[in-house]
């Protein structure tokens, strides 16, 4: 039964060059959920982040299965988002719900990632009476087996709430003009509108800033790429049309 229909103050949706899926609205914080084993994308978690950015979404980093010996090299290779500011809870699930419930409360949160990253062992933790379906992942396939299949809020208390969503596989930024893509990585904002050309696309022209930025270490070079790489992939899309 609907109850009441609140104002939209954010949608968190994906897009490729013929369709979008909305995923979930007026949620305030995306926590994405990875874990040392099975091995996640680092690309897709970034994807994530740039559509909650575009929103006006604050982020949450979740490094599950702590209690794996692969965790410390999980968790370097999230420094290139922990290093811009994003913050990190790192936990097991199965152990210790306890060091997450902080980064919760006064939020609508909405947990996203990879199948076989712990999301709905996450779930009961926090929500016993949820029985969230739960399964091993595949060894063999280094990959996580699909069992969330619709989007659920649970209620954890009078403030604040979590949705549990269905396992990722790939995460399209079709709806992200030029601009607004750039504009989705935090740490390039400073430099945004420097350039020496107004239309510069931050590839290999004279005076970019973004190009000057990455060459002295005030961005990462990396996160400079994954943009470039963003952008022609929106481009190729948008030319097959």
């Amino acid at each position: 039964m609907i109850e009441a229909v609140h104002p939209r103050a954010s949608l968190l949706y994906r897009s490729d060059a013929f369709k979008s899926k909305a995923i979930a609205a007026n949620v305030t914080q995306l926590a994405v959920v990875v874990a040392a084993r099975p091995s996640f994308s680092m690309e897709l978690m970034q994807r994530c982040i740039l559509a909650a950015e575009d929103q006006g979404i604050a982020s949450l980093l979740i490094l599950n299965k702590a209690d794996l010996p692969e965790t410390p090299a999980a968790r370097e290779r999230l420094t290139l988002l922990t290093r811009i500011g994003y913050p990190l809870v790192t936990l097991s699930a199965l152990a210790d719900i306890a060091p997450l419930r902080p980064a919760l409360q006064g939020h609508t949160t909405l947990l996203i990632g990879q199948s076989g990253m712990g999301k709905s062992t996450l779930i009961n933790a926090l929500f016993p009476a949820a029985e969230a379906v739960t399964a091993e992942y595949s060894e063999a396939l280094d990959s996580g087996r699909h069992t969330t299949t619709h989007t659920r809020l649970h209620r954890l208390n009078a403030d604040s709430t979590v949705i549990d969503s269905p396992g990722l596989q790939e995460f399209a930024l079709q709806h992200l003009d030029a601009n607004a893509l750039a504009h989705a990585f935090v740490e390039f904002r400073p430099f945004l509108g420097l350039c020496r050309f107004r239309d510069c696309r931050h590839e290999s022209e004279p005076g970019c800033r973004l190009l000057e930025a990455a060459a002295a270490g005030e961005i990462d070079p990396a996160r400079l790429k994954l943009f470039q790489t963003l952008r022609r992939l929106q481009q190729n899309a948008a030319q097959r049309l």
